[in-house]
């Protein structure tokens, strides 16, 4: 039984916790203007040290906290946030934040960085400019293994509990932005724009992360709209418009053993023009990994050239051109692809390509309509080592 005094205890807490919380949301919002730390919005000088300084001061406060961007053009090298912090933080960008141009200046792998930050959020309806065409040039990574890494626009690293929305990217020297290690992150009301035969320019890419929803965002990009590795759990995305791009993709998987991506829910989503739709892929050869739980769902493909894919035999660089196929030990199963239509600017609209070792298991095709566009004929189906079935009107003929 539980004593009068523990039961005592128990009721004070809650009611210290209530007044509290209380006291926390009922106080003024005190603002943490960057200009009134030195920031020039000059679109010269590094900004750098006013954006930490206003930081690391609202970081401590007690109370409600707001770093503040306001209107301008403010040059920024490499910079990262870092918690924990004392309240709950607010990062609002009103102005245009520009990224260097200086090759000298791209050995990192973040612009704009935010770590060990729980109840984040970012927002304001500003831009990042990643001025991305000075850097793409020295894209070699598929020919040059000591090729330079390039910098993500918005790298998040150990994030929780945060939303980020109504912000504008624009060409990004690498990814748009990057999730690393987060937790229940919800994104909306974002566009990511850059050109699309700028290289690995991804809108948004997803590894380790669970519970992350995604909607209301356009992505016009050079690389996928949203990639999903390794450690992607409980992702949820609606409403995203991508094109140009690479489409929305897991993988790819198998390059290191034990690689998972699971709880997969993409649905009411457009692509145009994109050079896939719904795409799974992963290495050959590979390692034992898994993908599993999938679902594309609601789906408009407009001139898309691979709508539907599944390729277990992804490899795209020139040394897998004498690589055996069908030798990926990725296990796929639980996929379902239901009430997509639209068209194909391939033949081939359909395309299941699994793995001779490990077949795919329960892929659903349900309600596909799907018409080439183009001439020779109308559009077809292609399977390799799939178990499955299919259900509802099928067009192309279904291959399951």
């Amino acid at each position: 039984m539980v004593s009068l005094a523990s039961a005592s205890f128990s009721v004070c807490l809650f009611v210290f916790l209530c007044i509290a919380n209380a006291q926390y949301y009922n106080s003024p919002l005190k603002f943490f203007n960057v200009l009134d730390y030195g920031a020039v919005a000059d679109e010269k000088r590094d900004n750098g040290q006013a954006f930490l300084k206003a930081w690391e001061d609202a970081c401590q406060w007690r109370g409600r906290s707001m770093v503040l961007i306001p209107y301008g053009t403010y040059m920024l090298r490499s910079v990262s946030f870092e918690g924990p912090c004392r309240s709950l933080m607010r990062f609002v960008i009103k102005g245009v934040l520009k990224a260097p141009t200086s090759p000298s200046l791209f050995n990192t792998n973040t612009w704009i960085g935010f770590r060990y930050i729980n109840g984040l959020v970012v927002k304001g309806g500003g831009y990042l400019d990643g001025q991305g065409a000075s850097a793409w040039p020295y894209n070699d990574c598929s020919k040059n293994p000591h090729c330079m890494p390039l910098p993500v626009t918005l790298r998040f690293d150990f994030v929780t509990n945060s939303r980020i929305h109504h912000l504008r990217s624009i060409n990004s020297k690498n990814s748009h932005i990057n999730l690393f290690a987060c937790n229940n992150i919800n994104i909306s009301f974002v566009r990511m724009t850059a050109p699309g035969d700028s290289p690995n320019t991804d809108g948004i890419h997803i590894g380790a992360s669970t519970n992350i929803r995604i909607s209301r965002t356009v992505i016009q990009t050079g690389d996928d709209c949203i990639s999903m590795v390794t450690g992607s759990r409980n992702i949820d995305i609606s409403d995203v418009t991508c094109g140009p791009g690479h489409g929305i993709s897991i993988g790819s998987l198998g390059k290191s053993p034990g690689e998972f991506v699971t709880g997969i829910n993409v649905r009411n989503c457009t692509f145009i023009g994109t050079q896939n739709g719904a795409r799974i892929k992963t290495w050959a050869p590979s390692l034992s990994s898994e993908a599993s739980d999938i679902f594309f769902g609601d789906i408009y493909m407009q001139n898309v050239n691979n709508p539907i894919l599944i390729d277990q035999q992804y490899c795209p660089y020139p040394s897998c051109s004498n690589l055996g196929h069908d030798n990926s030990k990725v296990q796929i199963s639980n996929v379902t692809f239901s009430n997509i239509w639209g068209t194909s600017s391939s033949k081939v609209a359909v395309t299941l390509k699994c793995s001779k070792l490990v077949p795919c298991k329960n892929v659903q095709l349900n309600n596909i309509n799907l018409a080439y566009h183009g001439r020779g004929g109308p559009a077809t189906s292609s399977c390799l080592n799939v178990i499955g079935a299919s259900y509802g009107k099928q067009s192309p003929p279904s291959c399951l």
